[in-house]
């Protein structure tokens, strides 16, 4: 299993905001490259996209713990299989969100996955921070 983390960001809003933003799946819309995305399909607490070159993601929720800390799971049908832990702690300013992914794969398809993936979540953590910064 292999990490990625996204860079943190320290958001204007409280803890329960972002969190119920967040844990809507149907959100995670606003917050992906929409040059990069296409057949988005969102509902609750799962959604499905593809994203460029022609790779269909689907993500659901695994586990949730209230206000801080809301775990995704890659879906059947994935093609790689992942947990997306997403923490939203309190700040002085409002809250701090990251994500970290651990990604069941091997060396070689790390090697392809890994900076794209980065610089996914990076982007959505700075989307984050636009929205609620």
């Amino acid at each position: 299993m292999a990490l990625i983390e996204s860079k943190k960001v320290v958001l204007k809003a409280d803890q329960q905001t972002v969190y119920n933003f967040v844990k809507d799946l149907n959100n995670l819309i606003e917050l992906l490259p929409q040059d990069k995305v296409s057949d988005w399909k969102g509902g609750d607490t799962n959604c499905s996209f593809k994203v460029s070159g022609g790779y269909a993601l689907g993500l659901e929720h695994k586990s949730l713990s209230e206000f801080n800390q809301i775990i995704l799971q890659s879906s059947a049908g994935s093609p790689l299989k992942f947990d997306l832990d997403i923490q939203i702690n309190p700040s002085d300013v409002g809250c701090e969100a990251g994500m970290v992914c651990n990604i069941e794969a091997n060396a070689f398809v790390m090697m392809m996955v890994e900076k794209p993936l980065r610089n996914l979540f990076d982007f959505i953590a700075e989307r984050l921070q636009q929205k609620f910064g």
